[in-house]
């Protein structure tokens, strides 16, 4: 196997992604996401076609633009209901910008929002934003959410908090960010 290094990853070859089959450079963090994507179909009973991966971002302070990635967005009966970040390190530095990022992503409150290292993970409860339970074994499920449907308020995000989750996911997630990384893009 060939090993290959850049600025910021170290790139081990190619591996094909298990949601969509394309060709991908196969990194560390790569491993991660390909781990959680085969968790959300195989342990927590998705169809592939239900999570969409790497969405596109954009986030705003100010005048300043950027964009970011989202890793994955499940819907459930034509809603998105969970919303799952990879972020390698601490989850706790992690947790306030993954929740606002929920709240930018679509027009209504994303019910689950997890933020995941690829070892353990935080499942924060949308609305509150408490984290209601850890680790990447507890994932909600279809089967639940599907039951539980009725229950999620779906709240909308009304412009005010959409400014201020987008001005915290810019700051947190682009300001002091590594300018090598490729998933995100800053469009001042």
């Amino acid at each position: 196997m060939e090993v290959k290094e850049n600025p910021h990853h170290l790139v081990l070859g190619k591996l094909k992604d298990f949601l969509s089959g394309n060709v991908l450079s196969d990194t560390h963090d790569e491993r991660h996401r390909q781990k959680i994507a085969k968790l959300l179909v195989e342990k927590a009973g998705f169809l592939k076609q239900d999570i969409a991966s790497n969405i596109p971002m954009t986030v705003t302070a100010d005048s300043r633009k950027a964009i970011l990635k989202i890793d994955f967005i499940v819907t459930v009966k034509n809603k998105k209901v969970m919303m799952v970040k990879y972020a390698p390190g601490s989850l706790v530095t992690r947790r306030l910008s993954t929740l606002a990022l929920s709240r930018v992503a679509v027009e209504y409150q994303i019910p689950y929002v997890v933020i995941t290292n690829g070892e353990s993970a935080e499942i924060i409860a949308g609305d509150s934003g408490k984290v209601i339970v850890q680790g990447l074994d507890h994932l909600p499920d279809k089967k639940s959410i599907e039951k539980n449907m009725a229950r999620f308020s779906f709240k909308r995000i009304d412009a005010h908090v959409f400014e201020q989750a987008s001005r915290i996911a810019y700051a947190c997630e682009i300001d002091g960010a590594c300018p090598c990384d490729t998933d995100i893009c800053v469009i001042d």
